[in-house]
């Protein structure tokens, strides 16, 4: 008790937990735009609690990593080394238990995110879209485990990192409740803002296939500065915007025309 009130009155504490949800909740993005992709692949009704329950999940997962941060340090330690050496060689051939971790996620991504594409521009109509009427297939266990399994993987990137800023675990478990808190009350407004922009769910399709490349790149040891990713999907951005911006100008004049 004594511990936690003098983390309270201490101002570097008080940095370290505004600095580090910041960093969790940019970490969150992520995982946000999964959720958001995959949930509104699911009937109407089930999709809020989809996306609450994948959030609920993240939430569980960081923490009960949070509670085995001694095991979760561990994983970094080379469980794989191929044995190959020299400067020639540009990624890691020694490979830890969070690098095998992270390729695994980083391919699953790249696959999910090509197969969404996939479905995206295929104009062959198929008995699937045919029965349903271009209502999503995917069920609701389906899209709870994928989300799970992705839970896991940016789980683990985010807590590494907590663990890098700041040595205090009530800091880290404050800071992950606070950016999970943010991300469930993001989930349905970007949720149904992607939902109803067709081109946005291409555009955050492209983020996830980026991201998984990242992943994969992470896991051989190659470090792509995050932020460098987050400019870019927020140039990204800027542009859809002012194109959405652009699109709703021309129905406006072409309105106008009509009358």
């Amino acid at each position: 008790m004594e511990s936690l009130v003098s983390l309270a009155s201490n101002p570097e504490a008080w940095l370290a937990l505004v600095t580090l949800v910041v960093m969790e909740v940019v970490l969150g993005i992520d995982n946000l735009v999964f959720v958001a992709i995959l949930s509104n692949k699911l009937p109407e009704h089930q999709r809020t609690r989809a996306r609450r329950m994948g959030i609920g999940l993240a939430l569980i997962m960081r923490l009960v990593l949070l509670s085995t941060i001694a095991w979760l340090v561990g994983l970094t330690a080379p469980v794989i080394d191929l044995g190959i050496t020299g400067p020639e060689h540009a990624f890691e051939t020694a490979f830890s238990a969070r690098d095998l971790i992270l390729i695994a996620g980083g391919l699953f991504l790249v696959w999910k995110a090509t197969n969404e594409i996939h479905h995206a521009v295929d104009t062959t109509p198929s008995d699937d879209v045919l029965d349903k009427k271009n209502v999503a297939v995917m069920n609701f266990g389906a899209a709870i485990i994928q989300i799970l399994l992705l839970d896991i993987v940016f789980s683990i990137d985010s807590i590494l990192t907590a663990v890098g800023m700041t040595e205090h675990l009530p800091i880290m478990i404050a800071a992950v409740i606070i950016a999970v808190l943010a991300m469930l009350l993001a989930a349905d407004p970007l949720s149904n803002f992607i939902n109803a922009n067709p081109s946005v769910v291409m555009l955050a399709l492209g983020f996830l296939l980026m991201i998984g490349m990242v992943l994969i790149a992470d896991g051989f040891g190659v470090h792509v500065p995050k932020g460098y990713i987050y400019a870019a999907m927020a140039f990204s951005g800027g542009v859809e915007g002012l194109n959405m911006w652009a699109r709703n100008a021309d129905k406006k004049r072409s309105g106008r025309t009509l009358h």
